[in-house]
């Protein structure tokens, strides 16, 4: 009897996952991006870009999902070209990346963590935005809100975090 053991690894597509985190201090007076969305807030987070620690995340993730580093060492906040950017952009160029390697975004879930203001509102856009940035479909793209119940530093509201994970698959296969 011949046993015949087939190698299901060779057949799969390749599949790679990828986490992020970003966080940044706030500051009264400066603009809250978050998801790609301008939040109404009296405060902001302090950074070199517009300081969404959504899309950092997010980036971070992808990134780390190819072994590609992270988002300081493709958009450096040491570089004049990166002040004050809509981080969209870099989102858009860290998209372009994965596609350039043979490999699309099959879905992202981020979670952002604030104490206030409540983003329950601003969901639905985010999810949007993020999606028509990264080329893929809305409901690919979960964003998710939460307050850490007013302990440590983002419940003191002195900043604000932001997971991500993403799922990246291999189209050459």
């Amino acid at each position: 009897m011949t046993i015949f053991v087939h190698n299901f690894i060779d057949d799969m597509t390749d599949i790679r996952t990828g986490n992020g985190y970003d966080v940044h201090a706030l500051a009264e007076g400066l603009p809250l991006h978050l998801g790609g969305v301008e939040i109404e807030s009296p405060v902001g987070c302090i950074a070199h870009s517009d300081g969404d620690v959504a899309i950092h995340a997010l980036c971070d993730a992808i990134l780390g999902a190819l072994a590609l580093g992270d988002i300081g060492k493709h958009f450096p906040d040491s570089s004049e070209e990166f002040k004050g950017i809509d981080s969209k952009i870099l989102l858009r160029r860290t998209t372009e990346m994965v596609s350039g390697l043979g490999y699309r975004i099959g879905n992202a879930d981020i979670t952002i963590a604030l104490q206030r203001p409540k983003l329950a509102p601003y969901i639905a856009t985010m999810r949007e935005t993020l999606a028509r940035t990264m080329g893929i479909p809305t409901d690919r793209v979960s964003v998710k809100a939460t307050t850490t119940e007013h302990l440590g530093f983002v419940g003191r509201s002195e900043g604000c975090e932001a997971y991500a994970s993403v799922l990246v698959l291999s189209v050459s296969h």
